[in-house]
């Protein structure tokens, strides 16, 4: 039975890896993740387009000085084809990327980001069991969490720089604004303006809470350690009549 010390460390060590999945949970939904400003000229119009996305879906407006601006646009990678029926003004993103190295990034930080939800998840799992049980010798035991906790730190990190590769080398906004707005040629962008939104930034809140766990295990670990090096100091100076008996 594990000591209510084991217990209490292990389950602090559960709760912030339940925040981690919960946060990738909330990541992977929103569409705040990048806010691009793409500023036009051309002879019949003037002003700027708006794109706001995530990994899945987002929105567009213009914002014209001169010109006549077409109504707002939602957009998204659609979980099943029949609901373009339904939804005809949408636009499947990732099937109109063009570029190959631009849609397998887009789907690279999907991919990595539900693999960091399944380690947080096993995590939470390990977590768990072992306020409950005492598996110290097994790949079940703290070196389990220790190796859930980090693979979903580093995958969420390589995540955060496949997005931002792919914002500026591969120049993701301006794709995008193509697609929506095909009337623009690309000669008529005069400049674009990237701004991060918070569902990107949660990705350093998964980082952290995910080294957080590991933190707590170590403390806790580092204190069985030394309890047990007291308890062998104790039996090496107890006096051998009192061993004896």
């Amino acid at each position: 039975m594990p000591t209510i010390k084991k217990i209490l460390m292990f389950l602090s060590g559960f709760i912030t890896s339940l925040g981690s999945l919960i946060v990738i949970c909330s990541v992977l939904g929103t569409r705040e993740w990048m806010s691009s400003t793409i500023a036009i000229s051309e002879p019949s119009s003037n002003g700027s387009l708006v794109i706001t996305y995530g990994l899945f879906r987002g929105n567009s407006f213009q914002e014209l000085d001169q010109g006549l601006a077409e109504p707002s646009k939602e957009f998204g990678e659609l979980v099943f084809a029949f609901c373009s029926m339904y939804l005809p003004n949408t636009v499947l993103v990732i099937g109109q990327l063009n570029n190959s190295s631009q849609k397998s990034l887009h789907l690279a930080v999907m991919l990595f980001l539900v693999l960091s939800l399944l380690t947080s998840l096993l995590s939470c799992v390990f977590t768990l069991y072992n306020s409950i049980s005492n598996p110290y010798q097994t790949f079940l035991g703290p070196v389990g969490v220790y190796t859930w906790s980090g693979l979903s730190a580093l995958l969420t990190f390589v995540s955060m720089m496949l997005f931002v590769g792919n914002i500026q080398s591969n120049h993701l906004s301006e794709v995008l604004a193509q697609v929506l707005y095909p009337l623009y040629p690309r000669t008529a962008y005069k400049g674009t303006s990237h701004s991060y939104g918070y569902s990107f930034w949660l990705l350093l809140l998964i980082i952290l809470l995910n080294i957080v766990t590991v933190v707590i295990i170590i403390f806790y670990q580092r204190s069985r350690r030394q309890r047990k090096q007291e308890q062998r100091k104790l039996t090496e100076h107890a006096p051998r009549d009192g061993i004896l008996f």
